[in-house]
């Protein structure tokens, strides 16, 4: 697996930085809810109540992180067994064919992540069937901020949004627009990093969208050092 972070750019280091430091949050955070739970069940008969649905939201946002991350650093399981045998300059051409193919269809899922996401933020949907040709018109009847989650109590430090977006009526539970957030912006850093590994496709520093053979070599170091032990 490769390890390279592809950060040298300012905005590369920003994100590669957001990326790891929010993976880190979100495992810590499931963590510690799963943690505490299981101490109040079986200590004291009791549990954090929005706790399952915490984490599970969590869970799902850590997924979609780990989605762009796992490009990153060119860590998505494939197949190479035809592409390595083919030569260098084909197997670059289909290379590039293939980043390609992923930054289109990465685009084509961040438009559909929008136009879902933006039914719960009071915010228009794109038009077009396949590509965005600008912004549908809102309607009053198609607000879907008051949808909430079913657990998750509001936070107070949080409620400075009401008057923006919910017309000042009060929340009880969590907006749903603020976790389904991460639909729309895990697709904008997925399409942000196949855009990186065909760049670096481009320009000969990166062979492969897949870590395919450098698995093996990672099984095979790993090997050598259990047969030293």
């Amino acid at each position: 697996m490769s390890n390279t972070t592809h950060g040298g750019s300012a905005v590369g280091r920003f994100v590669n930085e957001l990326e790891e430091t929010a993976i880190a949050v979100i495992l810590g955070l499931m963590t510690l809810l799963t943690f505490v739970n299981v101490v109040l069940r079986y200590g004291f008969n009791t549990g954090v109540i929005w706790g399952l649905e915490a984490v599970t939201f969590l869970f799902a946002w850590l997924v979609l992180f780990g989605v762009s991350y796992a490009v990153k650093v060119t860590a998505h399981l494939g197949v190479d067994a035809v592409t390595s045998l083919l030569p260098p300059t084909l197997r670059r051409v289909l290379a590039l064919v293939a980043a390609a193919l992923c930054i289109f269809y990465a685009f084509l899922l961040m438009k559909g992540a929008w136009d879902y996401w933006a039914n719960f933020a009071n915010l228009p949907q794109t038009t077009g069937r396949w590509l965005p040709t600008g912004f549908e018109e809102m309607k009053r009847t198609s607000y879907r901020s008051w949808y909430e989650v079913v657990d998750i109590p509001m936070p107070d430090w949080l409620r400075f949004i009401e008057p923006w977006i919910n017309e000042g009526e009060h929340y009880e539970k969590l907006p749903r627009f603020i976790p389904y957030f991460i639909l729309p912006f895990g697709m904008a850093l997925l399409l942000f990093r196949f855009v990186q590994a065909g760049v670096r496709i481009w320009t000969g520093k990166q062979d492969s969208l897949i870590v395919s053979h450098e698995a093996e070599d990672a099984v095979d170091d790993v090997a050598h050092l259990n047969r030293e032990d």
